[in-house]
């Protein structure tokens, strides 16, 4: 496999941009590539060194990709070279007529045969690759061929966004969020959709979006909700999400729901759940919305119903004993100060972390009871469920979380794949980190 630093597509196709491409792949991905305010490549956090002989190697794999692509003689024509003072690496033309030798549309099929981490690479060979990976007509179409890669957004800063790829396991910054000092502090809630990642908390007075896009490398106001909400349940399928649940401006609970569809940007009201509930989580299974848990009622107790929403029917239906409960029944549910229910969905099955008994549980649709699996990773701690990320990623379930002492500690990421039996759990990656995983999103795409 390549092992090239991925960085991303800007939508903007200028020379001073062709420029930066070409010295990122002059350099073999060796250093970091700056540019104006929030646009730049991914900062990867690898010291590596690329030794002659391993650089030989990437180039030799370039060339096989090159050769199988029908690539490799992309010249640029002498009426297309750059000046002297730019880079003669990059390549902004489409004069080689092997392009439209092998046509769009087998062109389309090759790209969709490579991994999303050597987009980058490719968006530098020419103007038409930049232009079919900035406008994300590739990634529409691996979504339509069910081609999906996942990569886990988390921060364990204030405004800071990294990346995990799980199949190169490459750590990657994303560029610093702007924004105030209010929204840096305030409740955050975060989901990726398509190929945004969408980060939802409130300003001085009014709640905000910000949204990354994968396409730009770059983030952006998004737009607001039609009802404003934080500590809602939220879960994504594809090129739309749904939010449920949460608390309004003023603090009430709120059993209003929205759909947001990131090809359009916009959102739109869906019908009313059952209960009103905040702290709640939102898993997609069997191709229906189910929001789990929460908080709710004039007491303000801790729920253990789920609630399924229909995308066809557009109906809402009441599901009991969906929230994880420990021995002893309802009476001992999550209290309110643990972290929202910690699901993931793999197969379609869902799957629950303990995190007091530091056991997996799995749902069982049929009788509606929770069942153990097995044993949590035992250096993923938490406080009361807060700290730690516990997803489905692809076919497979992942914690992100680790061991801390006083004054240090580190970020883990372990994955299992329920399909090969109990959980035994792989470490994909581990870095040293002094705060907690605040937020976490799996994007596939």
């Amino acid at each position: 496999m390549l092992e090239e630093r991925s960085f991303l597509v800007s939508r903007s196709f200028s020379s001073k941009r062709n420029n930066i491409w070409a010295g990122f792949m002059n350099n073999c991905g060796i250093e970091k590539i700056e540019s104006h305010q929030e646009k730049r490549s991914l900062d990867i956090e690898d010291d590596e060194i690329i030794h002659p002989t391993k650089a030989r190697k990437q180039s030799q794999v370039h060339d096989n990709l090159d050769l199988q692509l029908g690539f490799l003689d992309l010249s640029l024509a002498p009426n297309d070279q750059p000046d002297n003072n730019q880079s003669h690496t990059g390549n902004d033309s489409d004069s080689s007529t092997q392009i439209h030798d092998i046509g769009r549309d087998n062109l389309i099929s090759c790209l969709l045969k490579c991994s999303r981490s050597d987009y980058g690479s490719l968006a530098s060979l020419n103007r038409t690759f930049r232009e079919l990976i900035g406008s994300g007509e590739l990634y529409r179409e691996r979504r339509n061929k069910g081609i999906i890669e996942h990569w886990v957004y988390f921060s364990c800063h204030l405004v800071q966004w990294e990346a995990f790829d799980p199949i190169r396991q490459r750590w990657m910054n994303l560029p610093t969020m702007s924004s105030n000092t209010c929204f840096q502090f305030s409740d955050k809630e975060s989901l990726a959709v398509g190929t945004e990642l969408l980060v939802l908390g409130k300003e001085v007075l009014d709640h905000v979006i910000y949204k990354y896009s994968l396409l730009t490398n770059s983030w952006s106001s998004g737009q607001l909700m039609n009802e404003p909400r934080c500590l809602f349940g939220s879960a994504s399928l594809g090129e739309i999400a749904i939010v449920a649940g949460g608390s309004d401006p003023n603090g009430r609970i709120v059993n209003s729901a929205e759909l947001y569809n990131s090809e359009t940007g916009a959102w739109e009201t869906l019908p009313n759940m059952l209960k009103p509930r905040k702290m709640c989580s939102g898993v997609f299974m069997d191709d229906k919305f189910y929001v789990i848990g929460g908080i709710g009622g004039t007491d303000m107790k801790p729920l253990t119903c789920g609630e399924e929403y229909d995308l066809r029917t557009r109906v809402w239906k009441e599901i009991p004993n969906m929230s994880l409960m420990r021995a002893g029944g309802a009476a001992n549910a999550a209290s309110t100060t643990e972290a929202p229910p910690l699901v993931a969905v793999v197969d379609n099955e869902l799957y629950a972390a303990d995190c007091a008994d530091m056991e997996v549980r799995k749902y069982d649709k049929e009788r509606k009871e929770w069942e153990t699996v097995g044993r949590l990773p035992e250096r993923a701690d938490s406080m009361n469920g807060w700290g730690i990320a516990f997803r489905g990623c692809g076919d497979q379930v992942i914690v992100i979380g680790g061991p801390r002492t006083s004054g240090t500690g580190f970020i883990e990421v372990n994955s299992w794949a329920p399909r090969d039996g109990p959980p035994r759990w792989t470490m994909l990656g581990r870095k040293q980190s002094s705060n907690f995983v605040y937020n976490c999103a799996v994007m596939g795409c």
